[in-house]
This record gives structure tokens, sequence and C-alpha cells, in this order.
């Protein structure tokens, strides 16, 4: 045990050495450069000199080595948007002097044009309902408008993280509407796929609506369906799906911005609390509106459930027709092989010449893995406790890793599998005229008794319905070609309809 724990501890010393030159590589510092003092609560700390974030971040950093991932670069974004509407909100009621705020807005620009994001090191996941999230904004926000005004980073007497850049505002209204201002341009980028997926389902079931195919209900023969139907009915369902995704979006856009710690408003100007959302939709460009009840908007996080439940129907749609596509494109020779998927690559490292369907495969457990998420979200979301839930980390963390793998699964399901779906025609007619299905098209001309027997037969023997029938002479060759026409199968009504009246009168 005792050679266990010093392994550990030397491995754990590796690691900080290690991240301390990963951080001197990206600041452009060497190893024995200086560092600087910080303090806050917990006591003081050194911190990098070159490095823009303060003490707050590093021992967040320090605390949550969970993921080993770095923060969203859009929720850094939305951060930065927040941060620059306070301010110039702050300057506007005469709470916050201008040179600072014209600074801490400089600064904030330049995250929004990309600079500074390597200095947002607190992890994805972490305790604390996202003040750590909250603060490394803060810090190096401050450090940069520090810089702006002649300063050097750590002197918080220019410009304070607390102070200045948090003016008005608290962790607790900061975070949730930096996630639903993310979560917000993320789904615009999914809802864009999405349509070009719409559009590319559409093509096909025009270009397959003369196809005509076996339809099958609990993967046993049906009745005729033509494959552009199929095609027809999947792009109904992803427009559904982008409805759907239209209307919880609505909810993203209301926020508790101005609320402050439990929704009170609490050290926010009464004119700082009506300007800060105005002005935030106007920075971002974005329709943002000021929750009706801050005090209900701060508590209850059911508007990402919504999102999230959304996410996961279009999800769950994307993985039925990944299915579909599968089974259809099966064998080639030993399956269904109505339909060629393109083929993207190498299906074997021992079988020669096979093609596996990549495609729909990834589309499919990208589901599974947003369905998962969608568990965690609704968990997280119902663990909140008076007047704050602390969980928003991972409910952002599941939410926008399911945004963003589902666009880019629909990407490379659009570009590298549906635009080259080919039919193949004669496959598809051969199945139909060979398959016991037919028969519910005959079952008004002769009755469901005669055809379920005729139907068993032909699977006892292997003859054909066709043969059958006119063996026992039920029905004559003309009449079967005009009850059997497959496109007459696959509409409304009764196949010969006109024939079944002539047969009845007499």
């Amino acid at each position: 045990m005792f050679c266990e724990l010093n392994i550990l501890e030397i491995h754990y010393k590796i690691m900080v050495i290690h991240e301390r030159k990963s951080l001197t590589m990206n600041t452009k510092m060497e190893i024995n450069e200086n560092y600087r003092t910080e303090e806050d609560s917990i006591g003081t700390k050194a911190v990098p000199e070159g490095v823009y974030y303060g003490v707050q971040s590093l021992r967040a950093a320090e605390n949550f080595r969970i993921t080993g991932l770095n923060m969203h670069p859009e929720i850094i974004n939305s951060l930065a948007y927040i941060k620059k509407a306070a301010a110039v909100t702050n300057c506007e009621v005469g709470i916050l002097d201008r040179k600072i705020a014209d600074a801490i807005a400089k600064a904030c620009d330049e995250i929004l044009e990309g600079r500074m994001h390597k200095d947002f090191i607190v992890d994805p996941i972490q305790g604390g309902a996202g003040t750590s999230i909250n603060m490394n904004a803060n810090e190096v926000i401050a450090n940069r408008a520090i810089e702006i005004l002649g300063g050097h980073k750590g002197d918080y007497s220019i410009v304070n993280p607390n102070d200045h850049v948090n003016c008005g505002q608290s962790t607790n209204d900061v975070i949730p509407t930096a996630g639903k201002m993310t979560s917000l341009r993320l789904l615009k980028n999914l809802k864009e796929e999405l349509l070009r997926l719409h559009k590319a389902l559409v093509s096909k079931a025009e270009e397959f609506d003369h196809v005509i195919k076996m339809g099958r209900t609990q993967m046993q023969d049906a009745v005729p369906i033509r494959l552009g139907q199929e095609f027809r009915a999947y792009s109904v369902a992803i427009m559904r799906d982008i409805r759907r995704m239209d209307k919880a979006m609505e909810e993203m856009c209301t926020l508790n911005m101005g609320g402050t710690a439990v929704g009170t408003g609490i050290n926010a100007d009464a004119s700082y609390l009506r300007r800060i959302v105005p002005n935030l939709a106007e920075l971002s460009g974005m329709e943002l509106v000021q929750a009706f009840d801050l005090i209900d908007a701060t508590q209850n996080l059911d508007s990402f459930v919504a999102v999230s439940g959304a996410i996961k129907a279009c999800a769950v749609t994307l993985s039925k027709i990944a299915n579909d596509l599968r089974l259809m494109s099966s064998g080639p020779r030993a399956g269904f092989g109505e339909i060629n998927l393109p083929a993207r690559q190498n299906g074997s490292s021992i079988m020669p010449g096979k093609v596996n369907p990549v495609i729909p495969e990834v589309v499919n457990q990208v589901a599974f893995n947003i369905i998962g998420n969608d568990v965690t979200i609704t968990m997280a979301a119902e663990a909140g406790q008076l007047e704050l839930n602390a969980f928003e980390p991972i409910i952002f963390y599941c939410m926008f890793q399911s945004i963003d793998t589902l666009a880019y699964a629909v990407q490379t399901f659009v570009d590298n599998c549906v635009t080259g779906i080919t039919a193949n025609e004669s496959r598809c007619r051969y199945l139909v005229e060979n398959s016991v299905g037919i028969i519910t098209a005959i079952c008004p001309h002769v009755g469901y008794q005669k055809a379920a027997e005729i139907a068993k037969a032909a699977m006892k023997t292997g003859e054909s319905v066709r043969s059958l029938i006119l063996k026992e002479g039920l029905l004559n060759e003309k009449e079967l070609d005009e009850i059997l026409e497959p496109l007459h199968m696959t509409e409304p009504g009764i196949s010969a309809k006109e024939l079944l009246k002539k047969r009845n009168e007499a």
C-alpha cells in the first residue's frame, strides 16, 4: 500500500509538471519565469505571471479534474456578451466608471474575437453551481482590462473581478443566462443541418416515387409501398422534430438576468435590472427577454429539460431512419438488398470487399448517447433545492454535447449517406411479386378465409400467390393483372374496385 501511494504521488507530480509546461508554452513563458501572488478568501496562491486567469480559476482547475476538457467556446463567448452588457448597463446607470466599463467591454470584444480562450481553464463539470466558470470569466476580463488601462495583471485595485466585472451580477443569473444563450446558438446550427436533411429526404422521395417495394410490419411482409413514400414519411418526421425544437427554443430566450443570487435582484440597481436584458439582446443580436418571475427562473431549470426532450425525440427519429436504411441495404446478396448506401470505407480487416453501413451506425450511436444525456439532464434539473439548482454545469455539459454531436451526425448523414442512396428497383419489384403479402389486395375479391388459405399454401409449397389463385380458378390472368397492379396497391381504396363491383353484381 505504501509503495502504491508513493507511485500515485509521483504520477500526480509528473502530471502537475506537464501541466505547468503546457501552460508556459501557451503563454510563451519559461518554466522558471516569475509568478504573481494572488489572494482570495481561502488564502494566497502563486499564479503564473503571464496568464489572464487568477487565483479562483486556478483553484477550480486543481479541484475539478473531471473531463480533461475545456469549456465550450460558445459559452465563453456567451459570458463575454453578458459581462460586456453588464459593464455597459452599469455605466449607463452611473454605477461603473466609464473608463473601467470601456476597458471591460474591450476585453470582452477580444474574447469574442477568439483571444484568451486558452485562459478559460476550468473543467466543464464542477461543483459550486458554476461559480468557477463565472469567476474564470471575471478574472480573465479583469486582468485584460487592467492591461488596457496600463496596469499589470493581478493589480485588482485597477479593475476588480468581483466589484467591477461582476458588478450587479451573481453566478446564479449569469450562468443560466450563458447556458441558454449558448444553447440557442448551437440549436441554430443544428436546425440548419436538419433543414438540409429534410431537403435531401424530400429529394429522394421524389426520385424513388416510382419504385415499388414490399412494406413490412413487425419484420414480416405486409403490403406494397413505394420507396418514395417511405422517404417522404422520413422527411415529415424530421420537419415535425424541427418544429418541436423551435417551440422548445422559445423557452431558451427567457432569462433570469438581473435576479442576482436568488431572483430578488439584491445588489443590482433598479435601473440596471430594467436595462440589462435589452442591452444584452442588442449586443448579442439575439431575441432575449427577461423572465416575468425572476425567482422562478432562478429556481427552476425545466426549460433545459424541454429542450433536451426535443433533442432526444429528434435523435430517436434519426436512429429509426438509420435502422431502416441498414435493413433495406442489408446483404447485399443475402439480405433485403433494396437500396445501396454509398461505400465510405472498408468494412473488415479480415473479410475482403465487405462494406458496412458506417454512417447510419454512427447516427445510432450518437442517438444512444443523447438519450443518456437526456436522463442526466432530467435528474440534474429535478435535483434542485429551494432557491437554486447547483447542477447546471452537468446540464450544460450534456446539453452542448447532445446538440453538437447531433448536428455533426446529421451533417455526415446528409453528405455521406442520404444524398448518395440508390434504389435496386428490380430487386424491390421481385420481392413484391413473390411475396405472400400481396394476398391482402386479393382479399376483397375472394374473401378473408379463402385468402388466408391461399397464403398458407403459398408459404408451405413455395408457389406464388398468383399461381395458386390461377390454379384454383378463383380469378383469371387479366383480373389478377388489374388487382395486383403494384401502383394501385400503394394508394387508398380497393384495388380494381370496378372489377369487384361487377363480380358482386353478377
